[in-house]
């Protein structure tokens, strides 16, 4: 052990605690609160295409994401913007934000938060995808841990403005 009784991380490929992506797909989780001494969460998401979360905020949280796989469309305030393999993209706290997967295929990207606890989001998620509505624990689920829907996915938004 190093001072203060902090360690470093290290994992292979694939590993960490797996848990359902509550937009289809799975997340691994690196890095939890517990071993960061609450500084940063990370996780990796495979999301299926078509799918995104709500538009939300996390007002006492910035967000790292780095796409390793797939296309996406981002909207960032009024932004909106495609990200491919390699793009990097920085939210921070009190950015009212949203993603969707666009590519034919599953999207891949890192996220990092900071400070850490996100992660229980999604633990969360899992213990109640069967017995309550998506968005309803998104909305009260997100609450917890500091995050607030604001509006639909970029899906329905995008139908929305097409008149479909």
């Amino acid at each position: 052990m190093t001072e203060h009784g902090k360690r470093g991380i290290q994992l292979a490929s694939g590993e960490g605690t797996p848990v359902r992506n509550p937009v289809g797909g799975h997340i691994t989780i690196k890095v939890r609160s517990e071993q960061s001494n609450g500084t940063l969460g990370a996780f990796e998401t495979v999301t299926a295409p078509g799918e995104g979360p709500p538009l939300h905020v996390h007002p006492e949280m910035d967000e790292v994401l780095y796409i390793l796989e797939g296309r996406f469309r981002f909207k960032l305030e009024d932004d909106v913007a495609e990200a491919a393999p390699g793009a990097f993209v920085f939210i921070p706290r009190g950015v009212v934000h949203t993603w969707q997967c666009i590519g034919e295929g599953p999207g891949r990207f890192l996220v990092i938060v900071t400070p850490a606890g996100f992660e229980r989001f999604f633990e969360r998620f899992e213990e109640v995808a069967e017995a309550m509505d998506r968005h309803d624990a998104f909305r009260n689920l997100g609450r917890e841990v500091g995050m607030e829907v604001v509006g639909p996915p970029l899906a329905q938004a995008v139908a929305a403005r097409a008149g479909t």
